[in-house]
């Protein structure tokens, strides 16, 4: 089976150079949602085009991406603490790329989700041990039956301290999975700033709060097997 979808997606193994990406454009092809469908909070913030609103005194941003960023949004919205969530493209080089690009594996971006929480690190350890355990980080590229490198695993951080709790989480999963006899981890982990373009994109409204809407929609994400208190 793998054989075969090597054929199909060869071509998404290795992401493609900020010189071979897709040229973009300089802004969103269509409207943004903005109120989550979930929590009824404000899914733009500043990064609005159009009124732009600071985010809450006290809460924070980072990006969580581990295949279809449905799932993982769904994931992510029910931790508590979390003020809003929304679906969206990262880590690549077309600026305001649609979703028929970034699956086409020639913007350099992955499906990643925008997480904006409050709680400081009780609350992000909460949200990367759902992370580590809710998507496979073993596989480069890969997630279920999604394949490319639009589906790769990435944290992406926007503040020191973020970052040396999602390299301390990494260390301790690994553990937890060199116990299981599981691979190495290959979620790409960086600051936000240094990943790409440095800047996340809001997908298109259908994709935001995807599983709310629909229930028994596709997704691939569940426990991986390897619990592990972060």
């Amino acid at each position: 089976m793998w054989q075969m979808m090597d054929l199909l997606y060869g071509h998404k193994k290795e992401r493609v150079s900020r010189e071979e990406a897709l040229p973009g454009r300089d802004r969103y092809p269509y409207p943004l949602a903005r109120e989550h469908a979930v929590l009824g909070t404000d899914m733009l913030g500043p990064d609005a085009p159009t009124d732009p609103r600071p985010w809450p005194a006290g809460t924070e941003e980072i990006l969580l991406a581990g295949g279809c960023f449905w799932g993982i949004e769904r994931i992510a919205w029910q931790v508590p603490g979390v003020h809003t969530t929304s679906c969206g493209y990262a880590g690549g080089f077309t600026p305001h790329p649609t979703y028929e690009e970034v699956f086409s594996a020639r913007t350099g971006h992955t499906e990643a989700v925008r997480v904006i929480y409050s709680g400081g690190e009780e609350t992000l350890r909460a949200l990367l041990t759902q992370f580590w355990q809710q998507h496979d980080p073993t596989t480069a590229n890969r997630q279920g039956n999604d394949v490319g490198t639009e589906y790769r695993s990435a944290v992406y951080w926007t503040t020191p301290a973020q970052g040396e709790v999602v390299r301390d989480s990494a260390v301790r999963y690994q553990e937890a999975l060199d116990a299981a006899g599981r691979g190495a981890i290959t979620t790409e982990l960086s600051p936000l700033a240094e990943a790409g373009d440095g800047v996340y994109y809001t997908a298109e409204p259908v994709h935001q709060q995807y599983l709310a809407a629909n229930p028994g929609g596709y997704c691939n994400h569940g426990f991986n097997g390897v619990a592990c208190a972060l």
